[in-house]
């Protein structure tokens, strides 16, 4: 027999059952009134009328739980002991307000219900569409990684044309204009993808609302279980699928976590992006400063030229004024005459050529000029594009913090739920679990206990009847399990405590019986994934989660105390599962790991 304590303030708990209380009171939607005695005058102190057989029943009217407790607390007066026939009655028109009280409270039943089927049906419409919106945005992820891989393979070709001859810079320039309209394209593809993150954190928020109304449900019926005791295991069922639906939104949660590490992942490659595009930059701002400096060279070259030909010029003048001299002293000597126009014809020649080198070189300066100019706009862009995807990464990061946070508070509804469900199904249990018959039990002889459950609604799961020497006793529990149950069966109870520790309330779950009743076996089992006990399944558990939430930013520090166990008269360290035999002095539990 295996129960289970989780130890929690009884002065808060009255607080919370009055809150819902009130709850009850001011939210009960309204309902149609069956009890009128109780408004009209149907109080302690007033006689009902003799009640003659074959006439109609009187309508009565209900209008709230105020009208109940007037009804349940009525103290019938005003007859005297001898009058038999007077309080029979009294008691027969008490009896048909408590039947029409039981009518009007079955109805509210049927309505909550109904409506909770109907918040079910939307929960289940509203996964779909997600589903549906978690399909699209993979899709389009797997497009933007394409195009990612294309870009980077262009990147690579634009790299190596960057290293050829000087006279492929303008087709380099280009590709990189290339390049930027298939940023551009991405980026527009990155913002569809941003449109539908908004749409899905909008999913979100109306499932975190429609969540909300459910836990209104939840709380409402849970003042209907206070009230009447004999719905109790209809109201345990709906707890239960209570929390299935918290399993859902942890599956929806997981969900989210996978949605927020694509879009990590997405940013990330958009960084990448970025950085190839400050690389190429970088190239164009280098390649830039060479063409700065060519112009600057052709620019002195131009200058050299220029004064060579101002030499030129001024030595052709000089030429022109020796000329005129020498003609004039071409009639003394014919000769010097000739070789002076050989000179002046050679000078002419030489001031056409550098003519025509000069022009060359203002050609050359043109086109290096318009490169200059195109280099400065490629620049200019190329730091435009540069702030618009810091922008955009700055507002992702900002709506990766805003989908964290809302992990954070979704996970913070889910540990206050579960508590409310295991508040509801009480803070101390007390599980029965039965053994089967050993093989060697039927030799006795002797006359064994007939074990049965009970087969009703009410005490399906949760009673035991035993048969012995022709006496029938019955006990009943939160919850029995018979002798086919397994050790994940039982587990499966104890799995929500051990998860109500790991939220940071206080749990203990302990196991006691006779000798060879099965608390060894309950508690520990045997070698073999299906006969682990309680505790190491506990510790998979919690393990399992501690590693689960490391990529939630969490952690967990983990130590054991004091584990023995008393059993026969000796005393055993679990951890190491040495035995330790008494000595004179008592018991010996040194070196426990």
């Amino acid at each position: 027999m295996a129960s289970s304590l989780t130890p929690r303030s009884p002065h808060q708990k009255k607080e919370n059952l009055g809150s819902l209380r009130r709850g009850m009171g001011y939210n009960a939607p309204p309902r149609r009134n069956v009890l009128s005695a109780i408004n009209n005058g149907g109080g302690a102190n007033s006689e009902p009328a003799p009640s003659e057989a074959g006439s109609e029943a009187p309508a009565f009217e209900f209008s709230g739980r105020e009208d109940v407790d007037r009804l349940l607390n009525e103290k019938m007066k005003g007859k005297s002991k001898n009058d038999y026939k007077g309080r029979t009655e009294q008691m027969s028109e008490y009896i048909k307000r408590l039947r029409a009280c039981i009518r009007w409270l079955v109805e509210l039943e049927d309505g909550y219900l109904a409506e909770q089927e109907k918040l079910r049906g939307q929960i289940d419409s509203d996964n779909a569409r997600h589903a549906e919106f978690e399909a699209q945005l993979s899709g389009a992820l797997e497009e933007l990684k394409a195009a990612n891989l294309e870009m980077t393979t262009r990147c690579d070709s634009l790299e190596e044309s960057l290293n050829k001859e000087k006279a492929a810079r303008l087709l380099a320039v280009e590709s990189y204009e290339k390049e930027r309209e298939e940023r551009e394209s991405a980026e527009a593809s990155r913002d569809v993808l941003t449109v539908d993150l908004e749409r899905v954190t909008h999913e979100a928020k109306r499932f975190s609302e429609q969540l909300k109304m459910v836990q209104d449900t939840n709380k409402r019926l849970q003042e209907y279980n206070s009230s009447l005791q004999q719905y109790n295991s209809n109201l345990q069922a709906d707890t239960s699928k209570n929390g299935e639906i918290i399993s859902k939104l942890q599956r929806e949660k997981s969900a989210m976590m996978e949605a927020m590490t694509n879009l990590k992942d997405l940013n990330n490659s958009m960084k990448n992006q970025l950085d190839s595009s400050m690389s190429s930059q970088k190239e164009a701002i280098r390649v830039k400063e060479e063409l700065r400096k060519e112009v600057e060279c052709l620019r002195a070259d131009l200058q050299q030229v220029r004064e060579d030909r101002d030499q030129s010029v001024a030595q052709l003048n000089t030429l022109t004024a020796e000329l005129a001299t020498y003609s004039e002293q071409a009639r003394k000597s014919s000769k010097d005459s000739e070789l002076l126009r050989i000179k002046a014809a050679a000078f002419e020649e030489t001031c056409s050529s550098q003519q025509e080198q000069i022009e060359t070189l203002q050609k050359q300066l043109a086109v290096a000029t318009e490169k200059l100019k195109h280099a400065d706009v490629t620049a200019i862009e190329a730091m435009t594009g540069y702030e618009t995807q810091k922008e955009t990464i700055k507002d992702l990061e900002e709506r990766l913090a805003y989908a964290e946070f809302q992990i954070i508070e979704a996970d913070k509804l889910r540990k206050k739920l579960h508590n409310t469900i295991l508040e509801l199904k009480g803070n101390i249990r007390v599980f029965c679990r039965v053994r089967p018959f050993l093989s060697d039990s039927d030799s006795n002889g002797q006359e064994e206990a007939i074990i049965s459950y009970p087969s009703s609604v009410e005490n399906a799961g949760r009673g035991i009847d035993l048969l012995n020497q022709g006496q029938k006793c019955s006990f009943s529990y939160d919850k029995v399990f018979d002798h086919s149950a397994s050790q994940d069966d039982v587990f499966v109870e104890m799995s929500q405590l051990v998860q109500s520790a790991l939220d940071g309330y206080k749990v203990c779950i302990f196991a006691y019986g006779q000798t060879g009743s099965g608390k060894t076996y309950t508690m520990m089992g045997k070698p073999g994934r299906d006969q682990k006990g309680i505790i190491p399944r506990s510790l998979e558990q919690i393990f399992k989660t501690s590693q689960s939430l490391e990529s939630q930013g969490w952690k967990y520090c983990m130590q054991v105390s004091l584990c023995i166990t008393l059993q026969s008269s000796y005393c055993n360290d679990i951890l190491s599962m040495l035995l330790l035999r008494h000595l004179h002095a008592g018991i010996n539990v040194g070196n426990i790991q």
